[in-house]
């Protein structure tokens, strides 16, 4: 189910400024345990960021967070994210997203999906509450995403629920600053520019998976809640890598290669300094993930886990 990871793990922003609001979630029970971080420190001399993969579509049952994450905000002077709450909230979001998704006249599903592709995403569409006479002209990176949200929250996840809005919230409230990597507008460009044909490669693994889409997305978040970090790479890096490569080199790799020259500025701002950095859980894991990245380059790198069984820790 490589469409669902792609986005879910990958692009808060674009998330976030879908217009799906009003879809009929599942009802949620509290869970036992609070999930498994994926989180470790990187320091240098005398400062530390702390690096938190997230997860942008969760449930209410999902927190409260480990007490892991607690310690390492209280320890934080500042958060980043990879676009900052005023971008998120800002209005015209939506409707730059919605101009992108038709900027391309000949690129719209009727255009450039097959007859039998196109019959069978109706079904797919009708089923998720979207009308496929509504949704011709949009190009299929806009449409797959609309259709991995919808199913997601008829699943009982939202974006609202996601760990970056919720730390978002506590950082508002605990008066801390906040910043951005990257902007909404740098996340849909980047993903408006990638490969039709990877667009609806994306969109047709989509389809094929059929009523199975749901258990897929359950299989990720499950990875997610418990740190499962070989299955969250088999499902993300290796699947995607496979699938889209194009796709994956820009919305992964080139993405967390811009980001490691702004993480090593903060580590450079000295003590008095650290920082706790939320972006999606994809961005750290893997041999092109930030962690190995600055591990590559010297800097201290530990996992935080203290719900970690297992005496060697990637």
């Amino acid at each position: 189910m490589r469409t669902v990871h792609k986005y879910a793990l990958a692009l808060v922003g674009l998330l976030l400024a879908l217009p799906v609001a009003g879809s009929t979630p599942t009802a949620t029970v509290a869970a036992a345990t609070p999930p498994v971080p994926l989180l470790w420190k990187v320091s240098d001399a005398d400062n530390s960021i702390y690096l938190l993969g997230s997860f942008h579509l969760l449930q209410k049952s999902d927190y409260p967070p480990s007490s892991d994450i607690d310690r390492a905000f209280d320890a934080s002077e500042s958060l980043v994210f990879e676009v900052t709450p005023e971008d998120l909230d800002d209005p015209s979001i939506t409707g730059l997203m919605m101009g992108l998704a038709k900027s391309d006249s000949a690129g719209g599903i009727d255009h450039v999906l097959s007859p039998d592709l196109k019959a069978q995403l109706d079904v797919r569409m009708r089923a998720l509450g979207l009308a496929p006479e509504q949704m011709g002209a949009f190009e299929p990176w806009f449409v797959d995403t609309m259709l991995v949200t919808l199913l997601g929250q008829r699943s009982g996840y939202a974006p609202d629920d996601g760990l970056d809005r919720y730390l978002m919230a506590r950082a508002k409230a605990a008066g801390k600053a906040t910043a951005g990597l990257e902007t909404v507008r740098a996340q849909l460009t980047t993903l408006d520019q990638t490969p039709i044909n990877e667009q609806i490669a994306s969109l047709h693994e989509f389809v094929e998976e059929g009523d199975g889409a749901s258990a897929k997305l359950d299989e990720l978040h499950a990875a997610w809640r418990s740190a499962d970090i070989p299955t969250l790479e088999r499902l993300t890096h290796d699947e995607m890598a496979e699938l889209t490569p194009i796709t994956y080199q820009r919305l992964n790799v080139d993405r967390n290669r811009a980001w490691v020259p702004q993480l090593e500025a903060l580590l450079a701002r000295g003590k008095g300094h650290d920082v706790m950095v939320v972006v999606g859980a994809l961005h750290l894991l893997g041999d092109d993930g930030v962690v190995s990245l600055l591990r590559a380059k010297g800097y201290r790198v530990e996992r935080i886990c203290s719900a970690c069984v297992a005496t060697k820790t990637p």
